[in-house]
């Protein structure tokens, strides 16, 4: 069994040596095992370098610069990385050939790094750019919940759309039976007509019949005028025609009798008004659209009324799936207390990655990243100088809380930074030529070291280099300060 099988505490980096890689043109380092390791500067000096070259070198071809030899070098980029486990891994020569050496001697691959080094450790940023719902299909991917809480989210959002319908609807009846009329004095139910109905019936039955009558008055009549045009003709034939004379008069007198009884019938008989049964029918009709209208208010209340009781059910489903996704994420141990998963948002104390500080921000990502892969002990993390003093030296300490080793850069030059560059070299760093070397002129400065740590309100040590205005400051450095020194030659 190797070394490497035994000590299973998380992967973190033992010391740095970069030679002329992209604006690098020298540095060795030694970063502090937990907490931050910040390398500082102004801008185009090489810090960024730093993590660009140590991402290379562990995260191979992927991570390649596109010209990873500094500019205007004779020699090619060089790159040593030793592991806390023990492993060596090296990029050297015209194409940065790798190599990688286990404690015992034996030569490794790409391979074994990928798999103690997480991908988005040595790319921070990354992360950081994912969209809501990325970030949280990492974390989710990590605690191992994320089939159930996908499901629990699916029902959670269905029970809501419904709650939400149901409470719509429900208001929208409550709102209509609010304004619809009401009458107090209305009975409960219509009152019926029919026997008003069948009334009015009758009398127009009895009004028809006189109708009957009065046209058959008229008919007697026009019979009678003919009898008497005939009576008139046989006038002159009486004589002749007595016996006819006398059945013709008899016949007169006749309907001279049936004409007078029809009509003294016909003036007798008058037509019955179906005026007050007309107007009780109209009351009727008014008290039923009254009735009608209570009912149909009754019906919309009680309509709301039952909507109310579905939504106050809806309501507790709801409440009792956010109560198991709760509890499931509570108990798959996020990475971070604090953080959860909420509508597909990673939130950290209540609040989504929009809302967050950028601390809250880089401790969240960091936290992530860290739990993606925990045998990978450190993170690189770039512009740290988006954190005021006092925020950084909470973020570091967070870190060291944690055993992670963050090895980050910053745009500055005060007491927040463990090491400073300028021109691609540690300021105030031993230089030690290789035989045959020429040293740039930037690199001659006088030897300074860097003290074991830096106190509160304590300048920095006056450096020809370096305008001293930019060098007061405070920070706490690390209880194991980042080791520095420059050769010619690894």
């Amino acid at each position: 069994m190797t070394e490497m099988d035994e000590n299973k505490s998380p992967v973190k980096i033992a010391s740095l040596e970069l030679e002329n890689v992209k604006r690098v043109r020298a540095l060795s380092l030694e970063p502090a095992p937990d907490g931050l390791t910040v390398i500082g500067g102004r801008n185009g000096q090489g810090k960024t370098s730093v993590l660009d070259a140590i991402a290379y070198a562990l995260g191979g071809e992927r991570k390649r610069p596109d010209k990873p030899t500094r500019e205007g070098s004779a020699t090619p980029a060089a790159m040593r990385v030793e592991l806390t486990n023990g492993l060596v891994v090296e990029r050297s020569g015209k194409n940065c050939s790798l190599k990688v050496t286990d404690p015992e001697g034996r030569r490794a691959g790409q391979a074994l790094i990928n798999g103690l080094i997480e991908e988005l450790a040595l790319d921070l940023p990354k992360f950081m750019a994912m969209s809501d719902r990325e970030k949280a299909g990492e974390l989710l991917r990590i605690i191992g919940v994320g089939e159930e809480l996908e499901a629990l989210d699916r029902e959670l959002s269905k029970k809501s759309d419904i709650r939400l319908a149901v409470g719509q609807q429900k208001r929208a009846k409550r709102k209509v039976a609010e304004d619809a009329p009401w009458f107090a004095d209305a009975p409960a139910e219509p009152v019926s007509a029919t026997e008003l109905i069948a009334e009015q019936s009758a009398i127009l039955a009895r009004n028809g019949e006189r109708q009957r009558l009065r046209a058959k008055a008229d008919e007697l009549a026009s019979e009678l005028i003919l009898a008497e045009q005939r009576l008139a003709a046989t006038g002159e034939r009486i004589r002749e025609l007595t016996e006819r004379a006398a059945t013709e008069a008899a016949e007169v007198k006749r309907l001279q009798t049936d004409v007078a009884d029809a009509k003294k019938t016909a003036g007798e008989i008058q037509e019955e008004s179906t005026a007050e049964v007309e107007e009780k029918l109209a009351e009727i009709d008014a008290i039923n659209e009254r009735v009608r209208a209570n009912q149909r208010r009754a019906q919309m209340e009680a309509d709301a009324d039952a909507l109310d009781e579905e939504y106050r059910a809806l309501d507790e489903e709801v409440a009792a799936i956010r109560d198991r996704r709760a509890a499931l994420l509570e108990g798959a141990g996020m990475p971070l207390p604090g953080l959860t998963v909420e509508d597909g948002k990673l939130v950290y104390n209540g609040a989504v990655w929009g809302d967050m500080s950028g601390s809250e921000q880089l401790r969240v990502a960091t936290a992530v990243v860290r739990a993606l892969k925990p045998s990978c002990g450190f993170v690189l993390v770039d512009e740290l100088e988006k954190m005021d003093p006092a925020t950084l030296a909470e973020f570091g300490a967070w870190a060291q809380e944690q055993d992670l080793q963050v090895i980050g850069t910053r745009v500055a030059t005060d007491g927040t930074c463990t090491v400073v560059i300028e021109d691609g070299r540690v300021v105030g760093a031993n230089v030690i030529p290789a035989p045959g070397t020429d040293i740039p002129e930037a690199a001659s400065a006088p030897e300074v070291s860097v003290p074991e740590a830096l106190a509160p309100e304590t300048p920095l040590p006056e450096i020809p280099a370096v305008p001293k205005d930019l060098l007061d400051g405070s920070f706490n450095a690390p209880a194991e300060p980042a080791k520095t020194f420059t050769e010619g030659v690894f």
